[in-house]
């Protein structure tokens, strides 16, 4: 891709941002407000999660039970019908046991935060030497990875009430304000030169 390229991809995005922008400032509200909402409940939100991947889960399997319907001669049938299977069966005891699958859900949470420190300061240490690794960083990174897990794991099944709730808040916040900072900036930006086509980018210098 050439910077001329580039250009006009950047001139297409500040024109859609510029365009859209109440769009995304009425977006990244309604997502801090949510995530607000999850962090002061999170227990609240922890069900909702769950009961969400649950109807994620049992749509994915019937879907795929259906898809399965119309092509029963391809490769792999039996393995596919196994996994569509699954899929719809996790989807209901997520859906009929909301409780038991948080558990469960903070529990994979837990191991995916320690697997994910232990990889990042393995990382970190085999590239301590590289100029370009900021390794110090991806070990402290690590360490705050291992210490959320143990916070997870050692406070079940306490920590099912809160962890899966809080995590959401806390992207949802972060993730709605980035839209609303994005919002305010394409507020201000100027309308695109009427002689710039789209497909000749202003002078690069």
């Amino acid at each position: 891709m050439t910077a001329q390229d580039i250009a006009v991809l950047q001139l297409k995005l500040q024109e859609t941002v510029r365009k859209h922008w109440m769009a995304l400032l009425i977006e990244g509200i309604l997502l801090v407000v949510l995530g607000l909402a999850a962090i002061v409940i999170p227990s609240f939100a922890s069900l909702a999660v769950t009961i969400f991947l649950g109807w994620l889960f049992l749509i994915g399997g019937l879907v795929e039970l259906a898809l399965l319907i119309w092509t029963r001669k391809t490769p792999g049938f039996w393995w596919s019908l196994l996994s569509a299977v699954l899929a719809a069966g996790v989807g209901v005891l997520l859906i009929v046991r909301p409780v038991q699958g948080t558990l469960t859900l903070t529990l994979l949470l837990g191991a995916y935060f320690a697997a994910e420190g232990v990889v990042t300061i393995g990382y970190a240490l085999l590239h301590r030497r590289e100029p370009s690794i900021r390794w110090g960083w991806l070990v402290a990174s690590g360490i705050l990875d291992l210490a959320v897990a143990a916070l997870i794991i050692a406070g079940l099944p306490g920590s099912a009430n809160w962890a899966i709730g809080l995590l959401v808040g806390i992207d949802l916040v972060f993730g709605g304000s980035s839209l609303i900072a994005m919002a305010l900036a394409g507020r201000k930006i100027d309308g695109i030169p009427t002689n710039c086509g789209w497909g000749q980018a202003p002078p690069i210098s």
